[in-house]
Order: structure tokens, then sequence, then C-alpha cells
């Protein structure tokens, strides 16, 4: 339990944030009902807050040790530059009063500073501040955690509690929230970085599922989706499109650029500071929206999403026009990557310390250039981003499978019986069974203490997982790689793939070649050099 919060608690806590809004991306979608019934408001929030872990993590790159300040900088402008939608603009500025209070110091009573300050520069940047969302969520996060708490968890559990009963009260506050019987999405969005928080400091796991509806209320659907299945139009008396985009400006010509665009529309968000700014608005005039950008300053980034059409987008995409179909496997290690090149896969190589976020996603199956792309992660940890990258693309009009693939050895099977000849889904469905029926295992040493499945290993132990799982803990990498092939052959099997790590001996596959025959003379092996630095031995069993 900490008693200060420090850059590495913070790196801590965006990383869980990260994951807890990736986890309940899909859920915050489908409460999404204001401003706007667009689907989006989960997606939205999981690409702000990625942008500010890539962007906190290049600071930590460059700084090891950056301290507070220079990390929560670091992650307010990350979020400020990737803000998505009204709800992400409003946590990026949240973040940004987060950050600007947490300059002076990581104390309990400068955590509960922060929070007041967060809540009040959010109801600053919203032009028409509405009860019932994220801006009462932080306010009633901010209110508790400033009565009293003396210690960090306990001003982070006083903030995290009351948020969620801020939270459940949303539709007390908001008729058409009532009307739909949900609570606000971006205000759960909050609840879920709160809960992250709470878990950094304290190692305390945020309680229980959130309430998401009112038993008592009309139980309409949140967000009914369009021929698209992502969003449906706005209903009449609504603006017809999105404009948002990064603008630099000096401050004061902020006040007229605010006047200017909240006589063109509404949902007016205007977060950022020191020149730097990210500007959201719904018009019925897009260009007028971003002429007032440019007589303010020097708009760019411009995304204008019309709500009836959510394909119809204005942005940065000059990729030729897709056609056929592509797989795209990501991987590390450069056989690995050799290997599914041959295999006729289009590959994106990721850094083992950093996984490629969602944009990065994107651009890869961009330069794909087809209309139907299979997705191999190889990866469990990739699964949120996967699945906002995936949401993007479609409303681009590709067709898009993310099969789930846990370990590269998995997706070497899956391309093993692609076919581009077979319709698209029969394809989806070869390769997503040739991967399930493939049982993966990696050999991994322990950094540190800790406890796992198959009891407490210390730093230096070789770690045999097997189907994510520890089951092997062991003093030599190929007393214990025979241990799990073993315990895998056990099962049965008919082809064994072996991928050696940029570690792994010659030797270590000779070893493990000639047990496999001894213990299952049947069973084919095959023995490949992958290159991976994390792992010293991956095997897969089909």
């Amino acid at each position: 339990m900490l008693d200060t919060l420090d850059a590495p608690a913070v790196r801590t806590w965006y990383r869980l944030s990260l994951a807890a809004l990736g986890e309940a991306r899909e859920e915050i979608d489908a409460l999404n009902v204001y401003p706007v019934p667009d689907g989006d408001t989960g997606t939205n929030l999981y690409l702000t807050v990625e942008s500010a872990a890539a962007n906190a993590e290049t600071c930590f790159a460059q700084h090891p040790e950056p301290g507070l300040g220079p990390a929560m900088a670091a992650l307010a402008r990350g979020a400020l530059i990737g803000a998505r939608g009204n709800s992400g603009v409003i946590l990026a500025q949240w973040l940004r009063g987060l950050a600007a209070a947490l300059a002076d110091g990581g104390a309990p009573a400068h955590l509960r500073l922060a929070l007041a300050g967060a809540a009040e520069a959010a109801y600053q940047a919203v032009a028409e501040p509405v009860e019932g969302t994220l801006l009462t969520v932080a306010a009633a996060a901010a209110r508790a955690a400033a009565t009293g708490p003396d210690t960090l968890a306990a001003v982070a559990e006083a903030a995290y509690l009351a948020a969620r009963e801020a939270l459940a009260r949303t539709p007390l506050q908001l008729d058409v929230l009532a009307e739909a019987g949900v609570v606000d999405a971006g205000g759960r969005g909050l609840v879920a970085v709160l809960g992250a928080l709470l878990d950094a400091v304290s190692g305390q796991t945020p309680m229980g599922p959130v309430a998401l509806r009112r038993e008592s209320a009309v139980t309409a659907p949140a967000a009914q989706p369009g021929c698209d299945g992502h969003e449906r139009p706005p209903g009449p008396g609504h603006p017809a499109f999105e404009v948002i985009y990064l603008l630099d400006a000096p401050d004061d010509a902020l006040p007229t650029l605010r006047a200017r665009l909240a006589g063109l529309g509404d949902s007016l968000v205007v977060g950022g500071g020191d020149g730097l700014w990210t500007v959201h608005v719904h018009v019925d005039d897009a260009g007028a929206a971003v002429e007032a950008g440019v007589e303010a300053g020097r708009p760019y980034r411009i995304r204008i999403t019309h709500f009836a059409e959510a394909a119809a987008r204005q942005g940065e995409i000059t990729t030729p026009t897709p056609q056929g179909r592509a797989v795209l496997s990501v991987v590390t290690g450069s056989g690995l990557a050799e290997l599914c090149e041959q295999a006729g896969s289009a590959v994106l190589s990721a850094d083992p310390d950093r996984p490629p976020v969602s944009g990065e996603l994107v651009e890869a199956v961009r330069r794909c250039a087809a209309r139907e792309v299979v997705l191999l992660l190889n990866d469990p940890e990739l699964r949120a981003a996967a699945g906002a990258a995936a949401d993007q693309l479609r409303e681009e009009g590709l067709r898009i499978a993310v099969l789930p693939t846990r370990s590269p050895v998995q997706g070497l099977a899956a391309l093993a019986v692609h076919e581009v000849s077979r319709r698209f889904d029969e394809d989806v469905v070869a390769m997503t069974s040739a991967a399930g029926a493939t049982r993966y295992a990696e050999l991994a040493v322990a950094e540190g203490e800790s406890w796992t499945m198959a009891g407490v290993c210390q730093a230096g132990d070789v770690l045999g997982l097997i189907d994510g799982d520890v089951a092997v803990i062991g003093a030599d990498l190929a007393d214990t790689a025979v241990t799990v092939l073993s315990r895998m052959l056990a099962a049965g099997g008919e082809l064994v793939t072996l991928v050696l790590g940029e570690a792994a001996s010659d030797e270590l596959a000779d070893l493990l070649v000639t047990h496999a025959r001894r213990q299952r003379p049947e069973v084919d092996t095959l023995v490949y050099r992958g290159g991976q630095e994390s792992a010293p031995l991956l095997i897969g069993v089909e």
C-alpha cells in the first residue's frame, strides 16, 4: 500500500485503466444514449486512455525515473492529443486538472486537491454542463475525497465509492437515461478509471460489478444499432455531424472560438491549454466549425463523422482501394515474422516491451490494402486494442475478423489452414478451429518472487506455462522444457511445434525432439527459430 503517489504508481494506474476500459468497452458502448445515441463512448474512452498511456510510456522510455509531475503531464497531454468523442475530451481535461495539482506532490492532501481540480477542469471544458453525466460522477468523487481521508488508499477508495453511487443516480438526473433505463456511459468509464486508481495505490480490487440499469426504469434498448451494426442516427433535433480537431491557438483566441461554435451547434467541449486544444462539437455545418478553428489558429487532425452514415469520414486514409483478402499476424522476433510471411501473412512486428496500440493495428490493416482481413493477435493482451481497431475499420467498410490467438504457435496453426479461395466466413471458421485445437506452452524466466498456480517462484526460476497458467517451476531450462512437453503429450497429439527463442540452443531442440519420439513415436515434430526475446521456447501440440 502506497503512502505517496509516484511515477511508477501512475504507470500502474494507466495500465490498469486501459485494461478496465478494454474489458468494459462494449458494455459502455451499449449504454451510450447521451448526448447522441451513437454507441461509441466506450470505444472513445478506451482510445483516449490508450493515447494517454502511449505518450506516458514514451516519457518513461526517455526518462526511466521521470518523477510524478512529468509522468502525469505526459499522461494528460497524450489524452488531449488522442481524445475521441465528447466523453474522451472531458476525460482528457479531467486528467489535465489532475496533473496540475499533482505537480506539487503525491501525498494524500495533493490527491484530494487533484480530484477537486480535475472535476473543476472538466466542468470548465463543457460549454453547457449537464448533470447526470461524467461531470456529476467526477464532482461526487471530488467531494467524497475532500472530507477527511488521511491515507492515499482512503482518498482513492472514497472517490471510487462515491463515483459508483453517483453513477447509479444518473438516471434520476437525466430523462434520456431514465427512459432507456441505463446509467450514463461516460460516468461508467470514469468509475472504471477511479477503480483502477484504487487498485494501483492499495492493491485493492474494486468491488463487484457496477450497476448499469435501473430496475424501476423503462427497459428500452440503450443503443439500437443501425444497418451497419454500430450506430443509429440521432433523433430529430440533433445536429448531423460530430467535428473534432486539435488546435494550435493562443489562449486569448478561445472565447471567440467558443462563442462561434456555440452558435453553430451543441455538445461543445474545448479542452487543453498553453496553446494546444482539443475541440469537439456537434453541428449541421461541419465546414463552418472547421473555419472557426482556422480563424482562431491552426486546426489539424480533423475528424468529421456523419451520425447517420458512420462510414462517411474525413481523415487521412491514403491506402489503395481495398480488394481481396489478407491475414495480418502480430509477432515478436524476426524468425517468427519470416515464418508468417512465408505462410502468406502480412506481419506487424511488435516490440516485446510495448504491445501495439489500436492505432498501429489500424494502420497495419490499412497497409494490407484488402477488403477482408483476418487479424491474428498471438497475444491475449491485445484483445481490447484489436476490438477498438476492428470497430474503426468496419466503419471504413472493411470486413475484419479478429482471431484471439493466445500464442504464436496457435497463429501458425491457423495460417496452415488458411485458404483464400474459400468464402471469408468459412476461412475464418477453419482458422479458428485450427487455432483452438492447438494447445500451447511457453517457458519464461521469473523476474522476482511471486505466487503462481504451481507454488511460489523466485527470481531466476524457469517457469513452464501451459495454456497461459504456470504449471511447472524449475531451476534448469532443459529439464523444465522436458517436463512441460511430457505433460502436453500425455493428453495426446499428432504434431509438436517448437519455436526457439533467441536464448535457446540447438541442443535444447535436439533433446526435445528425441524426448517426443520416445514418448509418442507417432508424433511429428517441427522446429523453428523464432528469435523472440521474451520466451526462450514456445511449444504447440495439435
